[in-house]
């Protein structure tokens, strides 16, 4: 995966380089690609998801993808109909990927770490008339949550749920396990609603037939600097193209197993894992529904994997699992750390305890499929430790001056801008956010500070917008200040990213209490605790009468993190 320049040997002046051309792009939806790989190798496993005991190969998780498109269309769903799920790792998390893009339905992804507010935010804002759910997962009780927002459907026929907080949704299917008994009233089981597909629908063939790449199917939520999240909204273009180029990254073929124990909610997860998977005919192998590093170990072990994605900390966990040396990892050769900074030192240890020699590094957001740069298996290891490698296939990316706008030479910082078929389809319903980010030339900005050197390899400097990322969760500090400011004893609040060994980053508050009132840090992590997700809740509260301000009153945020690293003795680590 070279650079134009690259493959010239003309080392680059200015920070702007373009991707190779000579694979070209997917024109297909996912649906028609994915029956061409079916039809050369039906019989390869596709998918094992090993806490549930399934295993599908091409033909099988075609087939079982296709009677769930089928029942989705019996439920009186149209192409363009929005349908949610909210689901750890499983099996029919990625049925309902496949059965949606099949009838050109657009699902929507919602974190599983989502509590009550933020599901109904998401649920209503792209208006979901159906929702996929878990039942629970350790202390999440998703069917719990949705009762509470609509106490009403204890009454009602599924199909036909009717409530006045979630005004949009009808039909809320909840993911059964076999042998598990117990009703839930007004809701549908998943085998049931599969097995309403027994008889295949013919208008699975004919809705497929209409559809165009350039369709939106998927929605994902990126929280926005107002404190609200927007939805990000990607077509069978944008994402299947972007798999089959990170599969290329990797070198990925029909004889890898990739084990993914990322979320599927987010893009590492569907794009990165299962799409590159499914473009290459290599197989998905789920370890677990949640990060658990010892089901990872075993996984790899067992299932011969040869390829282990993760963010930083997933790698952490694993490499200082004290059961660490039991498993074999000889089978490793690549996979993705991706999410969050990488630290070098983790990355070395990475190449040299697990076997992972031909790692990647990758880099995006979101709103553009998300990669943009990715090492290559051969990219040179202190560059794979330093940077987040080159241009991806088909883009185009630049460095430029974030006040005049201007390509930047190369070293030298500025704003990550990427174009090119990755970059989304819209926000959606929200034309002055999308305006905002993407410009008149099609760039998508990302308000990431980077820098490029004359090869083209890109690092990762820093963030003009003051997003947090926690151990791969991207946070929005407006959006936990707005939370905030609903506790009645708060009077002002400024959250910050400060560093973290395990995380790389958590949150700082510093809250003004309301005159005559003191709250403390308990009441106010009480505050938090079941409404907004675990890891949006501050792991550091301080009580201050000010904060730092400019002569024309802006609030100086680089100086209250600076002051809590002093305070708290926090250090950067060197990061890729």
């Amino acid at each position: 995966m070279l650079t134009a320049a690259a493959q010239n040997n003309a080392p680059l002046v200015i920070s702007h380089a373009r991707g190779a051309t000579d694979v070209p792009l997917i024109e297909q939806t996912i649906g028609a690609f994915f029956a061409d790989m079916v039809a050369r190798q039906p019989e390869r496993e596709a998918l094992v998801s090993r806490h549930q005991g399934l295993r599908y190969t091409y033909r099988g998780l075609q087939t079982e993808a296709h009677r769930l498109a089928s029942a989705l269309l019996g439920l009186g769903l149209v192409p363009g109909d929005r349908v949610g799920i909210w689901s750890h790792n499983n099996a029919e998390w990625v049925l309902m990927q496949l059965a949606t893009a099949q009838v050109g339905l657009v699902l929507v992804n919602i974190n599983p770490a989502y509590r009550t507010s933020e599901v109904e935010y998401a649920l209503n804002k792209v208006g979901c008339k159906l929702l996929v759910t878990m039942a629970r997962f350790k202390t999440s009780d998703y069917l719990g949550m949705l009762r509470e927002l609509a106490p009403e459907w204890v009454h009602g026929t599924p199909g036909q749920l009717e409530a006045q907080q979630l005004p949009h949704l009808h039909t809320v299917v909840w993911i059964d396990e076999p042998g598990v008994g117990g009703e839930e009233p007004g809701l549908l089981r998943f085998s049931d609603l599969l097995s309403r597909g027994a008889v295949a629908d013919a208008r699975v063939a004919q809705v497929a037939a209409g559809l165009k790449a350039t369709d939106p199917i998927n929605i994902q939520f990126t929280s926005g600097t107002t404190g609200f999240p927007k939805g990000a909204t990607l077509t069978h273009r944008n994402i299947l193209n972007n798999g089959f180029f990170i599969g290329e990254c990797m070198k990925l073929t029909p004889e890898d197993r990739l084990c993914i124990p990322v979320p599927l909610y987010h893009c590492f997860g569907m794009v990165l894992g299962n799409l590159a998977c499914l473009t290459h005919g290599a197989t998905i192998v789920y370890p677990n529904d949640g990060f658990d590093p010892l089901t990872v170990l075993q996984t790899v072990q067992d299932e011969r994997c040869t390829g282990l994605h993760g963010v930083p900390t997933m790698f952490i966990a694993e490499l200082d699992h004290p059961r660490f040396a039991e498993f074999d990892l000889s089978t490793l050769r690549t996979g993705i750390m991706a999410g969050s900074p990488c630290p070098t030192e983790v990355m070395k240890r990475v190449v040299g305890e697990m076997n992972l020699r031909e790692i990647t590094i990758a880099y995006g957001m979101t709103e553009t499929s998300p990669v943009s740069c990715q090492s290559a298996t051969s990219t040179p290891l202190e560059k794979r430790v330093s940077t987040v490698g080159q241009v991806q296939p088909h883009l185009e990316i630049k460095i430029v001056d974030p006040d005049t706008g201007s390509v930047v030479p190369v070293g030298q910082r500025g704003e990550f801008c990427t174009r090119g078929y990755s970059v989304m389809h819209g926000y959606w319903e929200d034309a002055a956010k999308t305006q905002e980010a993407i410009d008149t030339d099609g760039w998508m900005h990302t308000g990431d500070l980077a820098t490029m050197d004359a090869e083209g390899y890109v690092n990762i400097v820093g963030r003009i917008k003051d997003m947090v990322i926690r151990g791969g969760e991207n946070i929005y500090p407006r959006e936990i200040e707005e939370f905030l400011y609903r506790h009645p004893k708060v009077q002002d609040v400024q959250v910050v990213g400060v560093p973290d060994q395990r995380y790389g980053e958590e949150l700082c508050a510093w809250i003004i209490a309301k005159p005559g009132s003191q709250p403390t840090e308990d009441d106010i992590r009480a505050f938090c605790k079941g409404q907004i997700a675990h890891y949006k809740v501050p792991r550091y509260i301080r009580f201050v009468t000010s904060f730092p301000m400019t002569v024309t009153g802006k609030i100086q945020k680089f100086k209250i993190r600076d002051e809590m690293k002093d305070l708290l003795g926090l250090e950067e680590q060197k990061t890729a």
